[in-house]
């Protein structure tokens, strides 16, 4: 098996979850990216600092990318309806 066909199992895979599982996945994703900005207001080290927002804004940009394949087109259309009442 080589790398792309693995992805293009895992993203096949990813989209056959639920939409529930989506959102739970893009809280996820909201709350990695509240944690690294909000570290920054704890008395660590720039060095640490760094690091830790280096760490949870990278795990907010994959369970953000991830969110979006599994909600796919329909789930963010609907997403849009519930919000826009």
């Amino acid at each position: 098996m080589n790398v792309p066909s693995f992805f293009k199992k895992i993203a096949t895979w990813m989209r056959g979850l639920s939409f529930r599982t989506g959102l739970l996945v893009g809280a996820a994703c909201i709350a990695c990216y509240i944690l690294s900005f909000a570290q920054m207001l704890l008395p660590l080290s720039l060095t640490t600092k760094g690091v830790l927002w280096t760490v949870f804004f990278g795990m907010a940009k994959a369970l953000q990318y991830s969110a979006l394949l599994i909600l796919g087109k329909e789930g963010v259309r609907r997403m849009r309806r519930f919000f826009a009442r």
